[in-house]
């Protein structure tokens, strides 16, 4: 990566920032300084159940304060101006969805969570007396696939005549097959494939060979909100124009399934960052429901915003003129 990267930093306004979010920020803030580039800020909102307008208006307060400038797109001259938010962009999470449904890589699962949680954490096959007589009696396997041959077609159909939304499930082996067919015979061009894997590229781990299979079935379009966060954030990525994807390594796992849907929908594969955490005292991770690590309180105190980076974790060690 010998060029200008875009960078996101994409909180949630479901609470107030705090010393991790600062942190964050600055890691995709100075990497995409230092390369010339430019950071864009994207409003992660489509938990509509959670998110609430007045953090978003303390996101951008905090990052000012902080001194972080950041960009609404990659060709923006100016910064600090509209950030995108995911809740304008459901056509285009609706549209992916479609894709996917087309190619018959999604069905729609109608199981409540404690319903699964019950059917795959029995020992055995449950009687029918204790269970829907429309859930089939399968045995609980380690990865959950194929939950629509838990509920017969009956039941799937008095669920959804009766209004009951359901999530969409990623169908991860034909999913699989699928990514890798269409690259079979090729060598590989640098793209994050070579016809057997898919792979992509961390800065702090090296070369990394995905293995989405670990994921199951997973959930891509939840039955409330319609969408998840992995499908979100790979079109979010997509569309802002992300050559470098900043975040925890609490979500390094889940770019074995970004990767994958990278593949299924012929994206540009960004390269990646998975950086440390800003833990507590207790060594656990912060929380936004503590408080004491507000930057909404530390603002409204006064607290000199220079001062708060040095206690952090360094930043990461990265060669952006390479990825070898």
């Amino acid at each position: 990566m010998d060029h200008p990267v875009i960078t996101r930093f994409a909180p949630s306004p479901t609470g107030p920032l705090h010393l991790g979010h600062a942190y964050a920020a600055k890691v995709a803030h100075d990497l995409a300084s230092q390369s010339g580039g430019k950071m864009i800020l994207r409003i992660d909102d489509i938990d509509h159940t959670r998110c609430r307008d007045i953090f978003t208006t303390q996101i951008f307060n905090d990052l000012d304060w902080l001194g972080l400038n950041w960009y609404s797109s990659a060709s923006d001259a100016q910064s600090g101006r509209n950030a995108p938010r995911q809740s304008q962009r459901m056509p285009a999470y609706q549209a992916a969805l479609k894709t996917l449904q087309d190619k018959g890589l999604v069905y729609p699962c109608y199981l409540s969570r404690r319903e699964l949680n019950e059917l795959l954490s029995a020992p055995h096959a449950p009687p029918a007396s204790q269970i829907d007589e429309n859930i089939s009696a399968a045995a609980p396997a380690s990865v959950i696939a194929n939950t629509d041959q838990l509920l017969s077609q009956k039941e799937q159909a008095r669920r959804h005549a009766a209004g009951q939304g359901a999530a969409w499930r990623l169908r991860m082996d034909a999913a699989i097959d699928m990514a890798l067919g269409k690259n079979v015979g090729r060598r590989n061009d640098g793209s994050g494939h070579d016809g057997e894997t898919l792979s992509w590229f961390d800065h702090l781990a090296g070369r990394q060979i995905a293995d989405p299979a670990q994921f199951g079935d997973v959930v891509i379009a939840r039955a409330d909100i319609a969408v998840s966060y992995h499908l979100s954030v790979v079109i979010d990525d997509a569309l802002d124009g992300v050559t470098l994807v900043t975040r925890g390594d609490d979500l390094a796992a889940s770019t074995h399934l970004h990767r994958l849907l990278q593949a299924l929908f012929a994206l540009s594969v960004p390269d990646y960052c998975h950086h440390a955490l800003v833990l507590d005292q207790a060594g656990k991770r912060l929380a936004k429901r503590d408080s004491a690590h507000s930057l909404e309180m530390m603002r409204q105190i006064h607290d000199d915003p220079s001062s708060l980076f040095g206690k952090m974790p360094p930043m990461p060690a990265v060669n952006l003129h390479g990825n070898a």
